[in-house]
């Protein structure tokens, strides 16, 4: 949960575009202060492991970067349900604050 926020604040940076229509490479956006955020998933025998990993950089040098991951089963079964959910390609849902 506690790194929900620096998820959150990455994506509504990004998404603050003004209507703008041009599109910029993350790999040349001025790292000076900054945050990075990235989300994966790996399926990995009957299990899902969601990475996120954080870069923060300040006056252009790299000050801290962590890495967590949160590992859940592939399938899920609600109680009376005859047909497991799979999570293989569940969706991402991020909130900026």
């Amino acid at each position: 949960m506690k790194y929900i926020l620096p998820i959150l604040m990455v994506l509504g940076l990004a998404s603050c575009g003004g209507g703008e229509t041009k599109k910029t490479d993350l790999e040349t956006i001025d790292k000076q202060s900054a945050r990075e955020v990235t989300i994966k998933s790996v399926v990995a025998g009957d299990s899902i492991l969601h990475i996120t990993s954080q870069k923060i950089w300040a006056n252009g040098q790299l000050v801290t970067q962590k890495t967590d991951t949160i590992k859940t089963a592939k399938e899920v079964s609600a109680w009376g349900d005859t047909k497991p959910t799979s999570l293989v390609k569940v969706p991402i849902y991020v909130t900026v604050e």
